[in-house]
């Protein structure tokens, strides 16, 4: 039965890789519109051709995977990028697409973390860039699989450190807050949310859940609803998201109930555009630039070393870590002092 399955989704990722199209946008929704950078005359060779696989897009994961289109065209390689809207048997059959392709490296960002193992079986003799999502079982990477994101353990601890001087300015030590957590379980949620309480910690300032933990999975409209109800029920101090989306969302909700969303502070993570905006309009006190031109681009070059013999890092300014198979993007506090500093990055 095994093989069965196997020769069954081979068959499937035969016919799947037919369907690339070229052409993708950051905000599109079909399951297999790729983007297409053909390279120079050289770029037809299987060591030039790659493809990214989009968990789903959204704004920031959009900028990312425009930055990775981007560089391939700079760098003469055949690029492909695919969505598999957050369908993890999508995601595995464009991996299968990938390797009967020939093509000798895969970009993954993982529907699920926790389906790494399963992605790095199905890659079969690719090289594996693992990019923003990082595999919540790290044992699978080594020299032939890799990770491409930004430090989550810090993320947090930015936001931390704003509301911990923002509230002793006020005299406090101790506040209360609703959180608006991503997905459960996924790497960057808990890291986030850690780091938050170790950055409150650590700058001698308490924070107290006014509610249990909003699960609003990173998506604006659903924290829009999770939050509202609390909005004139619940007592607070402070609006603290995982990332941008979901703390716009909660000012929508204030707004819509004709709360003002500046009474409170309200911290976010990503500095995505809206996010930016908000921040200039002073709506969201701070954020956490998470740069995703940075992982776009870091990415594409990590595969193409991969493919060359070379450190993932090699010819950027990045760190590696002391394995020398993640290569880090690093985070930066955002707030109305430095907003603009952004806005061309």
């Amino acid at each position: 039965m095994k093989k069965m399955r196997k020769m069954l989704a081979g068959l499937s990722a035969m016919v799947m890789v037919v369907g690339l199209l070229t052409a993708c946008g950051g905000g599109g929704s079909d399951t297999d519109s790729g983007s297409k950078s053909d390279g120079d005359s050289g770029s037809n060779s299987d060591s030039a051709k790659l493809t990214l696989i989009m968990s789903q897009r959204d704004e920031w994961l959009g900028e990312m995977e425009q930055a990775a289109v981007k560089e391939a065209e700079e760098m003469g390689i055949n690029l492909n990028t695919v969505d598999a809207q957050s369908d993890t048997s999508k995601m595995l059959q464009f991996i299968e697409s990938a390797k009967n392709d020939g093509q000798k490296a895969v970009i993954i960002n993982m529907v699920d973390p926790e389906t790494a193992e399963q992605c790095v079986e199905a890659a079969g003799d690719m090289y594996v860039v693992f990019v923003n999502r990082y595999p919540s079982d790290d044992s699978v990477l080594n020299e032939k699989v890799v990770y491409v994101g930004s430090d989550e353990s810090t993320s947090g601890y930015f936001q931390g450190e704003w509301l911990a001087e923002h509230f002793k300015a006020e005299g406090k030590s101790e506040f209360s807050y609703i959180l608006l957590n991503g997905i459960l379980g996924q790497t960057s949620t808990t890291l986030r949310t850690e780091s938050l309480l170790k950055g409150l910690e650590d700058n001698g300032v308490k924070g107290v859940e006014a509610t249990a933990p909003l699960a609003a999975e990173y998506q604006r409209e659903n924290a829009q609803d999770m939050i509202a109800p609390l909005l004139k029920t619940a007592k607070y101090d402070a609006i603290i998201s995982n990332n941008d989306a979901m703390a716009l969302g909660a000012i929508e909700a204030m707004i819509d109930q004709g709360i003002d969303p500046t009474t409170v502070p309200i911290v976010g993570i990503d500095a995505s555009l809206d996010g930016r905006q908000a921040v200039k309009d002073g709506t969201l006190d701070m954020t956490v630039f998470q740069d995703p031109k940075g992982q776009g681009k870091g990415a594409l070059i990590a595969a193409k070393n991969l493919i060359n013999g070379n450190a993932i890092n090699d010819g950027t300014d990045w760190e590696l870590d002391e394995t020398g198979n993640i290569l880090w993007i690093p985070f930066e506090p955002v707030t109305i002092d430095n907003v603009d500093e952004y806005d061309n990055r």
